[in-house]
C-alpha cells in the first residue's frame, strides 16, 4: 500500500536532529510521498532544506499561515513574493482565516488570502486553506472567486456533509482528514461516511493532531495508516481502497 501524507509539518522545531529519521520511518509505514506546508519566514528555509535533502518524498508549499499575520505582514507577503520564484512548489498554503486564537487582524487576513488565492490562480496552483471557526468567512470569499475555478484541499476538515456539498459548487475541492478521526465524539467520524472517497484525502498535521493510538505523543507522517484504518472503517471499505484512492487524489490535486 502507497500513501500521501498532504499535510505534514517535518521542519518544524519539534522534529530537531530527527528530522530525517521521521520522513524514513514513514517510508518505512508505506507513506512515499509528504506535502509540506508553509507557515511564515521563520521556518520557511528549514522546509525548503529538508525539501532539498529528500527529492521525490518531499513537496514544499508556500504561502502565509493566517495566525502568522500581524502588523508587520506585508513584510511577510512580500517574502512569499520574493521566494516564489527561487524554489519549485507544489501549492500555495497553508493560507486562510483562523477566527479562534486572535481577531485583531482579520480584516488583514483577509486581504492576504485574497491575494495568495489571485497568486495561486496566476500560478496554476492548488491552495491548502487553514480555516479555524471561519468556515462561513471563507466560504463567502471562495464565492467571490468561484470563476476561477480554483482547486485545493481544506485542511483539518471540521465541517459538516452540507458544507462539503457547497464547496463543491465553488471549485475542485477535497477534504483533508487526520487524526481527529480516531478521536471519541469526534463528528467528522459521522460526516467522511457522507463525503465520496473520491474526494478525501490524508493528512496528519504533524506534530500536532497525533492519532490514536499514539495520541498524547508527537504527530509523524509514520501514522498516516492508523488514521486510514479508521477511514477504512467509517466507509465500510479496505484499508487498501482507502489508501489507493486518497493516494490517486492527492496526487490528482497537487499534480504529483
Amino acid at each position: 500500500m502507497e500513501f500521501i501524507d498532504t499535510h505534514s509539518h517535518l521542519y518544524d522545531e519539534a522534529f530537531i536532529s530527527e528530522e530525517d529519521l521521521a520522513v524514513n520511518r514513514a517510508i518505512n509505514a508505506g507513506v512515499t510521498k509528504m506535502i509540506l506546508p508553509d507557515i511564515d519566514a521563520s521556518t520557511r528555509d528549514a522546509m525548503f532544506r529538508l525539501a532539498e535533502r529528500h527529492p521525490g518524498t518531499l513537496f514544499p508549499t508556500l504561502g502565509l499561515h493566517p495566525t502568522s499575520i500581524d502588523a508587520n505582514w506585508r513584510d511577510e507577503m512580500d517574502a512569499v513574493e520574493t521566494v516564489l520564484p527561487e524554489h519549485r512548489i507544489w501549492a500555495i498554503g497553508e493560507i486562510g482565516i483562523d477566527c479562534y486564537w486572535s481577531k485583531e487582524f482579520l480584516e488583514q487576513q483577509k486581504e492576504a488570502f485574497r491575494i495568495q488565492i489571485e497568486t495561486a490562480h496566476n500560478k496554476s496552483l492548488p491552495v491548502i486553506i487553514h480555516s479555524r471557526q471561519s468556515t462561513e468567512l471563507i466560504i463567502s470569499i471562495l464565492k467571490e472567486y468561484k470563476h476561477l475555478n480554483l482547486r485545493g484541499v481544506f485542511h483539518a476538515y471540521s465541517g459538516s456533509a452540507e458544507t462539503y456539498r457547497e464547496l463543491q459548487k465553488l471549485g475542485d475541492w477535497y477534504i483533508g482528514i487526520g487524526g481527529v478521526l480516531t478521536y471519541k465524539k469526534a463528528s467528522i467520524a459521522d460526516t467522511v461516511k457522507a463525503i465520496p472517497l473520491e474526494r478525501i484525502v490524508l493528512e496528519t498535521d504533524s506534530p500536532y493532531l497525533t492519532p490514536v493510538p499514539h495520541r498524547g505523543k508527537r504527530n509523524e507522517s509514520s501514522y498516516i495508516p492508523h488514521i486510514a484504518e479508521k477511514l477504512a472503517l467509517q466507509k465500510e471499505v479496505s484499508i487498501e481502497e482507502v489508501a489507493m484512492a486518497t493516494t490517486e487524489n492527492a496526487k490528482r490535486l497537487f499534480r504529483l
